[in-house]
């Protein structure tokens, strides 16, 4: 593993109260890792940090397996990384004279700066703005000038915090797109701070939670979607649904699980007696007409329900179940509908075994872990 920055047991304190505290965070040559948390997280703080802005109260901050030292001036070091932020903040000039800024106070010659800063902005599709004033930009061609601008110093470490959540949700998706195509060619190592789950999913080969100052999970994001080690991740990853059960009975690697008077079948290995918690996404469930169980039979759950609420959500919507409990599902809207899904109407829900995840499994009666 190749680390290009790495922190070891980091903390910051202000008025007395650590604000940041991370026992260990790695960033690997050529990957990008997706910070995501709530507003207030220490999401700022963490890239401060990691881009050798500001100094941590305590702990480590390697920089190519070497610590930094905090004595020695830091401008060389931060020569050497490159940022992009909400706002583009360009100067008062064209384009070209923006993403060239950079290259003109390196002392490069005039025609290695045309060149570069050229190639750039045709890669972020703005070549054609080479010549136009910055003010006259819209939010999405400023966004791509300052990418531009930050890429073309061919920065070891590129440090990206919200650069998308001022755009409109077009503009965003398709700079997200063409960022990450970028990002994956030329393998730039990049850390990606946002608190929108969609960006995260698409551009991170690693993502990690911040919750209070803390990394609480930090996993490729397929897994850290689909298996959060914590409620607190589970709900901020989108998990909906999370539900507390006994187990009644165990068999071939499915426990059968009360929850409010409702046996669940869930795959995994619990002793009978204990407790366990787990969560689903809206995406895991299929709903369908009371008198549609044949339908819905692959699955080895089905919960008869009363849609409590139905609403937009994007292009889908989303049913909150009453089935004893609440869960959340998401819908087609072809799909409601055909099934006249409306709310006070009953509905089938159906589910497999193995889509629930288990985040907690507390010890049985007898004290024996599970």
């Amino acid at each position: 593993m190749n680390a290009v920055l790495e922190l070891d047991k980091t903390v910051v304190r202000r008025g007395g109260r650590a604000v940041l505290q991370v026992e260990h965070l790695s960033v690997i040559r050529g990957e990008v890792l997706a910070i995501i948390g709530p507003n207030g997280a220490g999401k700022s703080t963490l890239l401060r940090i990691l881009g050798l802005l500001d100094r941590p109260t305590e702990g480590t901050v390697h920089f190519r397996g070497e610590a930094v030292d905090w004595r020695s001036p830091l401008v060389p070091l931060r020569r050497r990384m490159a940022s992009a932020f909400q706002e583009p903040w360009l100067c008062d000039a064209t384009a070209f004279s923006n993403v060239a800024l950079g290259l003109r106070f390196r002392g490069l010659p005039s025609p290695a700066i045309r060149e570069r800063a050229g190639h750039w902005l045709a890669r972020f599709g703005v070549g054609h703005l080479a010549n136009r004033q910055a003010r006259t930009l819209s939010g999405g061609e400023a966004q791509r000038v300052a990418l531009a601008r930050a890429l073309v110093l061919e920065p070891e470490v590129l440090f990206l915090d919200e650069p998308f959540s001022s755009l409109d949700q077009p503009t965003r998706e398709a700079l997200v797109d063409d960022l990450g195509m970028i990002l994956r060619q030329d393998h730039v190592t990049t850390v990606f701070v946002t608190h929108a789950r969609e960006e995260a999913l698409a551009l991170g080969d690693r993502v990690a939670v911040m919750m209070d100052g803390q990394i609480l999970q930090v996993d490729a994001p397929t897994r850290l979607f689909r298996a959060p080690i914590s409620e607190g991740v589970a709900r901020f990853v989108g998990v909906e649904t999370i539900l507390e059960g006994r187990v009644v009975s165990q068999q071939e690697g499915i426990a059968v699980v009360e929850v409010e008077g409702q046996k669940i079948e869930v795959a995994c290995r619990a002793t009978p007696g204990a407790t366990i918690l787990f969560g689903l996404r809206p995406e895991d469930f299929t709903l369908a007409s009371p008198e549609g169980l044949a339908l819905a039979s692959s699955a080895r759950n089905h919960l008869l329900g009363i849609i409590v609420r139905l609403h937009p959500s994007g292009a889908l919507l989303r049913a909150v179940v009453n089935c004893g409990f609440f869960l959340t599902a998401l819908v087609t809207r072809q799909s409601a509908e055909s099934l006249g899904l409306e709310e006070g109407g009953q509905v089938l829900v159906a589910f497999k075994a193995t889509a629930p995840h288990v985040l907690r499994a507390d010890l049985d009666k007898e004290g024996q872990s599970l």
